[in-house]
């Protein structure tokens, strides 16, 4: 339905527009009683091959929704019903901010990718924290993307990531460390070594500082570029890993342009989608070699099929995520990546997922 009917709509309306709509009816959605729960029950194979455990936390499904999508955690209920592992909202600041001005998300549909230069629009971690914490029982883990303010100078932007965990470490299942978005202004000058590994351990601290008020150690994952030079790559990997940090997202959206056909991808901001398919996967094998395996990686960028998902696992992902596919294929994406998953498993004769992790993977 989504893809004969509504995804044809949606496409005529402008692409925020849409978003916006969308959003509102996942919200709606969200609502009604008893359906995540049972829509759950048929968008999560039965089997246990794709479930699994990391950081103490179990993943019915190693399919994650991306940051950027639900920024202000509005319709996290609806996207678990969708059969997500996990869900990543945010990027989340201290304080509200409206981003960059509109227009500011395109979609390039002969490239099936979008452009987005939101800049962290969000509504600020204390309207988060209410929504999450109003959410009672999880069936899938939340995550936190936490980002700095836009007029927050770098020198300062430790205390802005720190303010974020202090602010919701009591409603989250992980923290992510948004250091990589191409669209504020400096940001992507925290991913150098000596800076990014200062931050993290800013983070760490405050959440073990915080572990005394709230009894949670929510992990801290650092999400990086895939635009680095493959020394500063290697560089900021080894920062991460060595201050301490539970595990790397590979990779944010990029700058390159290479391949486009579509108007728009002359706009400004990152690019995400079926571009990026390759390029993420190279660099979460890359970092699994790297980091031999020491810190769970996830991976996201371009996943629109299983075999996309199961090209990262076997990369060395230990999790992966979408988020341009979703607006592309639509809603029943979910589900078919899970099922596929798990008849890639079954092909190869790999008894779960876990077994998968790495397996292209040498030297």
């Amino acid at each position: 339905m989504y893809r004969s009917l509504l995804k044809p709509l949606l496409f005529h309306l402008d692409a925020e527009d849409a978003h916006h709509l969308t959003l509102a009816g996942l919200e709606a959605a969200s609502k009604v009683p008893l359906w995540p729960q049972a829509a759950r029950a048929l968008t999560v194979p039965g089997g246990a091959a794709l479930a699994h455990n990391l950081w103490g936390q179990t993943f019915a499904s190693p399919v994650g929704l991306a940051a950027g999508l639900d920024k202000n955690g509005v319709a996290v209920p609806a996207f678990s019903a969708l059969g997500f592992g996990f869900i990543e909202v945010g990027t989340v600041t201290p304080q509200p901010q409206p981003g960059n001005d509109r227009p500011r998300l395109f979609r390039l549909p002969p490239d099936e990718a979008l452009i987005n230069r939101m800049g962290f629009n969000n509504g600020g971690a204390a309207a988060l924290y209410a929504r999450l914490d109003a959410l009672g029982a999880r069936p899938a883990p939340v995550w936190v993307n936490i980002g700095k303010n836009k007029a927050t100078p770098n020198e300062a932007a430790a205390q802005d990531y720190r303010r974020c965990v202090a602010a919701l470490q009591g409603v989250a299942d992980a923290f992510v460390v948004n250091v990589s978005s191409p669209n504020t202004p400096g940001l992507r000058a925290l991913q150098a070594a000596d800076e990014l590994g200062a931050l993290v351990r800013e983070v760490l601290d405050e959440v073990e500082a915080g572990r005394v008020r709230t009894t949670r150690r929510p992990p801290v994952l650092v999400k990086l570029a895939p635009d680095l030079h493959p020394a500063d790559f290697e560089a900021s990997v080894d920062a991460v890993v060595g201050a301490g940090a539970a595990g790397l997202i590979i990779s944010n959206t990029t700058l390159a342009r290479d391949g486009l056909s579509h108007p728009a991808q002359n706009e400004a901001g990152g690019l995400s989608g079926r571009p990026l398919t390759a390029r993420s996967t190279e660099l979460v094998r890359e970092a699994y070699r790297l980091t031999r395996g020491r810190v769970p990686i996830v991976g996201v960028g371009g996943i629109f099929t299983a075999q996309d998902a199961y090209d990262k696992i076997r990369a060395g992902a230990s999790l992966v995520e979408v988020y341009s596919a979703l607006i592309y294929r639509g809603p029943g994406l979910v589900r078919e990546l899970n099922t596929g998953l798990t008849e890639l498993l079954r092909r190869d004769g790999v008894g779960h997922v876990t077994e998968a992790v790495g397996m292209d993977v040498t030297g």
